[in-house]
């Protein structure tokens, strides 16, 4: 990690790097009595009275969810102009903890292994250092704690509920920060354009008719035109998607019949879609249904097709993208800002705060330096594993945004 003032920082940075290095401890306690209670979903109360106990000696305007568990702060600064966006999700995922850690889950089943922990510490001392630097802001800042970010749609809810107009002049410039254990610790990452994948299920059930395992001629198998469509499927994205537009269609869920000596009626197959553009995603959702019931007719059988629309694509400003970047150059130094080459095929549910708001999501490297980068557990894993000390980069990031967008 960085120990001195990068040679290019600008005057209005000065000091930033130094004041969240202050906060460690305090951000490093939050993220670990979190990592130590957590929670899943969209309803965290334990997480957002520990969020709302942090905020709570900071001059802001706070407010907490209806319909979730959230928490929305603004920092009023001392002058008129722009709203800046900071957001922080806060849920959990459904693991059992096995890293041996003396903060370790104390929940069973439940664990903080992809880092919303960080995030809630991290985004609670930017709104502490903000706060004490709110006469250099013309504007406001509205800092978000989102719950439900795995799966339930927590940020869709949040602007359902005035997120972007809670500050009263809406949100003009957003950013998000996600860990990753496969980086370095305290590099930042990011890229113009699209960095995270759309994220949709499909559901398909083939009828057949059911019968004898000794008699097949008279039954109609449903189980080798859903063996068929999963090759068929890996095909059509050869021939049907241009190799310079990503697309994965992944089945992972296969399930027929109940025993060794009958043909069931149903076999049912699932799995999940990512593309990186609205245009392949609503292709690759046409073509599904295309071969799933052409195969399953040429077989004798039909197939009940259901795409279930998931996260949008997280499409990073092309302006804001790069900026990120020159921010994180002028306030922890070239050493740990390095642009993102390619995007990751997972998904955010942060791709609706940037349908709307110009933005970028940026990643943080916080790979412990005790582990092999090429060998460390990833996020989702049980056993992943994040360096503290990172989020000194975060907080700074957070602050240097908001100040750069509030100058």
């Amino acid at each position: 990690m960085s120990t001195t003032l990068p040679q290019t920082q600008e005057p209005r940075f000065a000091g930033l790097l130094e004041e969240a290095r202050a906060l460690q401890p305090r951000t490093t306690a939050l993220r670990r009595t979190i990592h130590r209670h957590p929670e899943q979903g969209l309803d965290l109360p334990v997480t957002q009275a520990a969020v709302l106990a942090e905020l709570a000696d900071l001059p802001l305007a706070v407010t907490t969810g209806r319909g979730l568990s959230s928490v929305v702060a603004v920092l009023e600064g001392a002058r008129p102009g722009p709203t800046v966006l900071l957001r922080g999700d806060m849920d959990a995922l459904p693991l059992q903890e096995d890293t041996g850690l003396d903060y370790a889950s104390e929940v069973d089943g439940t664990m903080h292994a992809c880092g919303h922990d960080t995030h809630v510490a991290m985004l609670a001392s930017a709104a502490r250092l903000l706060s004490a630097r709110r006469d250099e802001l013309a504007g406001r800042v509205v800092f978000m704690f989102q719950p439900g970010e795995e799966g339930q749609h927590g940020a869709r809810i949040m602007l359902d509920e005035g997120l972007l107009d809670a500050a009263g002049p809406r949100v003009g410039k957003a950013l998000a920060i996600h860990i990753t254990s496969t980086l370095r610790s305290g590099v930042i990452t990011c890229r113009p354009g699209p960095i995270m994948a759309s994220a949709d299920t499909f559901h398909v059930t083939v009828t057949g008719r059911g019968g004898h395992g000794g008699m097949p001629h008279d039954a109609i198998d449903p189980i080798p035109p859903t063996a068929a469509m999963v090759g068929a499927l890996q095909t059509m994205v050869a021939r049907k998607i241009s190799v310079h537009e990503p697309a994965v269609v992944t089945v992972a869920h296969l399930k027929a019949g109940t025993t060794t000596n009958i043909i069931p009626e149903t076999a049912l197959m699932e799995g999940t879609i990512r593309t990186l553009s609205e245009a392949t995603r609503a292709l690759v959702h046409k073509e599904i249904r295309q071969v799933c019931e052409h195969v399953a007719a040429a077989h004798g059988c039909t197939a009940e097709v259901t795409v279930v629309p998931g996260y949008p694509v997280t499409v990073n400003d092309d302006t804001v993208g790069p900026h990120v970047l020159d921010l994180a150059t002028a306030t922890i130094g070239q050493s740990y800002s390095e642009p993102m080459l390619d995007p990751l095929m997972g998904a955010e549910d942060f791709s609706y705060i940037l349908n709307q708001v110009p933005g970028a999501m940026a990643f943080l490297g916080a790979c412990p330096p005790t582990v092999d980068l090429a060998t460390a557990e990833a996020n989702h894993s049980n056993r992943v594993l994040f360096d503290d000390t990172a989020m000194e980069h975060g907080v700074t990031l957070y602050a240097a945004f908001a100040l750069d967008a509030l100058r």
